[in-house]
């Protein structure tokens, strides 16, 4: 179902850094503990939420990865900790959970990747959340790239001074090309994202068109199309 050790084995991306994995399946805990120790992290396990608001509150942790199919994830959103510097949290889910994910969980910077997973591809998110791609957290629930701001406690968005008004398939496209950024995002991913399932290609490109008039009013362009494969939000000077 997941990945394998066995895999073509990924260049260690860690420096040291204490990773909370919050799991409930022994095997899965198994494969990603192993996974991310020979990646070069420090793991610590919970089985549950409440043991890991437990362990939150007894010291820092620099990221966690939550299987958003704990039976008490919510007390994660609800309990929240009571700390400053929040870690940031990579969630493994389903794509008929995503809707709930955005902008309930609490905590830190938020990604995911969808079950079934490669475990390539939960190092890569690591990687993007340990270090940033750019987009950084402001004040509080606030995402930002650059004079572009998007607020999940007030599900609101401005551009220096100009609030967007975005409706909200507009405002969740615009965040997971925020979370995303500097990565190309396909339309399946897109679509799925934003409404659950994949749309047609032409719905997902009025979407786009959409949230581009209202973001890219003002330079620079930040939301690029790579033809082919999908769209990305970064500066014009900046690799996808």
């Amino acid at each position: 179902m997941y990945g394998s050790t066995r895999e073509k084995p990924a260049p260690a991306r860690g420096a040291g850094q204490h990773l909370l994995l919050v799991v409930d399946e022994p095997d899965l805990t198994e494969l990603l503990s192993t996974t991310l120790e020979l990646a070069g992290y420090r793991i610590s396990v919970a089985g549950s939420g409440a043991e890991a608001l437990a362990r939150l509150a007894e010291r820092r942790f620099d990221l966690l990865v939550v299987d958003a199919n704990l039976p008490d994830m919510e007390s994660l959103g609800r309990d929240r900790p009571t700390v400053a510097d929040r870690p940031p949290v990579l969630l493994l889910t389903g794509y008929e959970s995503l809707d709930s994910l955005v902008p309930e969980l609490g905590l830190g910077e938020r990604d995911y990747v969808t079950k079934p997973f490669r475990l390539a591809e939960v190092l890569a998110r690591v990687q993007v959340l340990l270090r940033g791609p750019g987009t950084r957290r402001a004040r509080g629930d606030a995402l930002s790239y650059r004079d572009l701001v998007l607020d999940d406690t007030l599900c609101a968005a401005r551009r220096g001074a100009r609030a967007l008004g975005l409706t909200p398939a507009e405002y969740r496209l615009l965040r997971h090309l925020l979370v995303n950024a500097h990565r190309v995002l396909s339309k399946e991913q897109i679509g799925r994202y934003v409404w659950g399932d994949h749309r047609g290609d032409n719905a997902i490109e009025q979407l786009v068109s959409r949230l581009r008039r209202k973001v890219d009013r003002d330079a620079p362009v930040l939301i690029h199309t790579r033809r082919g494969f999908g769209y990305w939000l970064g500066g014009a000077d900046a690799e996808s």
